[in-house]
C-alpha cells in the first residue's frame, strides 16, 4: 500500500489548495481552541465543501463532548474523525458508533511503555496515530513540533493502519518512514511559517519528499523480490 500524506491544521483556503494542488491523501481540521490551528464552524464549512472530494477530510478534536462533535461534524462533513486528547477504549467505541465515522485514536509517545495500550486501542479504533508525548506543561497534546524515538515503532503491527506524527519535515521524513513503515505520516508545524501559519511551498516539498520516500522503498521492496 502506497504511504499516505496527511496535512493537518489547515485554516486558510491558500494552505487548502496547496495540499490539495500537491496530492495530499488527507487533510486535517482542528476542532480545539487551545490551539493556534483552530478553526471555527463557518471557516470549516467553507474549507470543507471546497475539498470536494480530493482529499480524505479529518476532524481533530480533543476530548470533545458529543455536542461539540456533532457541530464540528455538520460543519466540515469529514470522511473521519481523530481523537487527540485522553478518551479511553471505551468512548472511542462511543464515538464510533454514535457518528458512524472511522475514527483515528491519537496515542503519546516517549518510551517503550508508552505502547502499552495500542492493542487495546486498536480493537476500536480504524486507525491509530503515534505521536510525541507532550511535555507537562503543554496546552495543547499535539502540533507542538517535537519528535520521538521512532526506533520504538520498529516491526510493530498493531492490526490497524497507523499514521506517524510528531516533528515531522521533508528533511528528516525519509529516516522516519524508513525506521517506523508507516502507512501514513501527518504534518502540521513542520509545513509551517509560525505557528498555524501554514507554507505553501513547505506543503509542497512536504508531500514530494513522502512520495519520493515511498517510491523508493517500493523500488527497493522489487529488487528484493
Amino acid at each position: 500500500m502506497s504511504l499516505l500524506v496527511k496535512i493537518c491544521g489547515l485554516k486558510t483556503i491558500e494552505a487548502l489548495d496547496a495540499a490539495l494542488d500537491a496530492g495530499a491523501d488527507m487533510v486535517g481540521f482542528v476542532f480545539f481552541p487551545p490551539s493556534p490551528r483552530n478553526l471555527g464552524l463557518e471557516a470549516a464549512k467553507v474549507l470543507g465543501e471546497r475539498v470536494k472530494g480530493r482529499a480524505k477530510k479529518v476532524a481533530l478534536s480533543v476530548d470533545a463532548t458529543d455536542a461539540e462533535l456533532t457541530a464540528a461534524i455538520e460543519a466540515l462533513r469529514p470522511d473521519m474523525l481523530q481523537l487527540h486528547g485522553k478518551e479511553t477504549p471505551e468512548r472511542m467505541a462511543s464515538v464510533r458508533s454514535r457518528f458512524r465515522l472511522p475514527v483515528m485514536k491519537a496515542l503519546p509517545i516517549e518510551t517503550r511503555a508508552d505502547l502499552s495500550p495500542v492493542y487495546t486501542y486498536a480493537k476500536v479504533a480504524d486507525w491509530l496515530l503515534f505521536d510525541a508525548r507532550a511535555p507537562r506543561e503543554a496546552t495543547r497534546p499535539g502540533g507542538l513540533g517535537k519528535s520521538f524515538d521512532w526506533t520504538l515503532l520498529e516491526r510493530l503491527n498493531p492490526g490497524v493502519p497507523f499514521t506517524l506524527s510528531g516533528g515531522l519535515d521533508a528533511g528528516n521524513l525519509a529516516e522516519a518512514v524508513r525506521i517506523a513503515r508507516p502507512a501514513a505520516v501527518d504534518v502540521s508545524s513542520g509545513v509551517e511559517r509560525a505557528p498555524g501559519e501554514k507554507d505553501p511551498a513547505k506543503i509542497r516539498t512536504f508531500v514530494l519528499a513522502a512520495r519520493d520516500v515511498d517510491n523508493a522503498l517500493s523500488n527497493k521492496a522489487v529488487k528484493r523480490a
